[in-house]
């Protein structure tokens, strides 16, 4: 463990690479913490860059900021100017990680494990203080066990001691998660992989508990598609491949039997891919709601209405349908594919489309698992949240989209997994 804060490089290079670790055990924390190290990070690269040597132009680093960019030009026609600056205030990170990251002298690739497990570390430990809450919750109200697996103890409910949104959790517990599994699969010693072992149990638990569906459908292709392609031999591959579909069979059929995770994550989808509305239930499917997004998308298709629109605009729409809970709620198009088909058009559909496949082009030229995994991640959940509305969803993108790409091997080894320091 103590080569995670313990490194062996220039001074300059080490506070670089403790700010980095700093950012990442803080960014689960209220963004107060993360803001800070972030600006910290800035003024340290600043001070850094009248030292650094010429360096060489990397496009792949900068596609976060295109994201940016749609956002500026969409607050140019937007009718709502001053959300339209509190958005591209919010979104600057698009475009200050992938600054700081190229002026960076820091080996990255050097570095990149050390920092991924120290997050994992933390994601397990935080994973373990929720469970603790919920159990304490049991305890004072004298419950069952199996109170546990109840809606009142999974979801928001379940992360709620951290003020944390379940889904961006669930985010950070899936990356977490392979980085432990792809630890497990490199080391060669029984004592360190029983530890990697233990992580995987316990933050899949965690995303268990946390019910977030889109991010547990992104995990289970990840583990039974992407870890057999990008870690396995060919010899191994098809034994791995059976048993993990096997197992992710048990764990669907298990749905069934627990009530929470059936309404959670079988009933409830269900529900939200209907037009029909949900009897005895006030929220309305999130399929209506999309649905008729597309009269406001067809009234501007190409460029869509600008920056900082949204929310007002589907107010208006949703009490013109009555659909009145969302109106009241003031929700969002929950899609980042259909938020900026809104906002940005077709030209902003098509530049968002065009980054994730630019990036899964990258990480698949380079063999970088993690990079390849952090992409479905945010591809899936992209189908059923903002990301780019929310601070966790934009520093998640744009600080790890600007990480692999900068720590990315080249030439990686196709064999069983690579070895790593354990």
């Amino acid at each position: 463990m103590k080569e995670i804060y313990l490194v062996k490089d220039t001074p300059a290079n080490k506070i670089s690479y403790l700010l980095l670790l700093v950012f990442l055990l803080t960014l689960p924390f209220n963004r107060f913490y993360s803001e800070l190290v972030l600006i910290s990070l800035l003024a340290h690269t600043i001070i850094q860059l009248p030292a650094q040597k010429r360096i060489p132009f990397q496009p792949y680093l900068f596609l976060p900021a295109l994201v940016y960019v749609l956002t500026v030009a969409g607050s140019l026609y937007s009718n709502d100017k001053e959300q339209a600056l509190m958005d591209c205030e919010k979104q600057l990170a698009l475009v200050l990680f992938p600054l700081i990251f190229y002026t960076s002298p820091l080996d990255f690739e050097k570095y990149k494990l050390r920092l991924l497990k120290a997050f994992g570390i933390i994601c397990s430990l935080l994973i373990l203080y929720l469970f603790y809450e919920a159990l304490q919750v049991i305890r004072y109200n004298k419950l069952p066990i199996s109170a546990m697996l109840s809606h009142s103890l999974t979801n928001h409910n379940f992360s709620a001691p951290l003020g944390l949104h379940a889904t961006y959790f669930s985010m950070f517990i899936s990356l977490s998660l392979l980085v432990f599994m792809y630890l497990f699969l490199s080391s060669n010693k029984t004592g360190v992989r029983i530890l990697y072992a233990s992580g995987c149990i316990i933050l899949f638990a965690g995303l268990l508990q946390l019910a977030s569906r889109s991010v547990f459908l992104a995990t289970l292709l990840i583990i039974n598609l992407a870890v057999p392609l990008f870690l396995l031999q060919k010899e191994i591959r098809k034994k791995y491949i059976f048993l993990s579909l096997l197992l992710t069979a048990l764990i669907i059929g298990s749905f069934t039997t627990t009530s929470s995770f059936k309404s959670r994550y079988l009933i409830m989808l269900k529900q939200d891919l209907t037009m029909a509305g949900v009897p005895h239930n006030i929220s309305e499917p999130r399929l209506k709601r999309w649905y008729y997004m597309g009269g406001l998308i067809r009234q501007h298709p190409l460029i869509g209405f600008g920056s900082g629109t949204e929310v007002n605009l589907l107010k208006k729409n949703y009490y013109e349908h009555r659909l009145y809970n969302s109106f009241l709620h003031e929700l969002n198009a929950d899609n980042q594919y259909i938020s900026l088909l809104l906002k940005n058009g077709i030209v902003g559909l098509f530049t968002y489309i065009t980054v994730l496949f630019l990036g899964f082009r990258y990480s698949i030229r380079t063999n970088d698992f993690f990079f390849f995994s952090f992409l479905v991640i945010i591809s899936i959940v992209s189908l059923s949240e903002n990301i780019l509305d929310v601070n966790k969803g934009i520093f998640f993108f744009s600080f790890f989209f600007s990480f692999f790409v900068k720590g990315a091997k080249k030439n990686y080894p196709k064999r069983n997994v690579a070895p790593v320091e354990s």
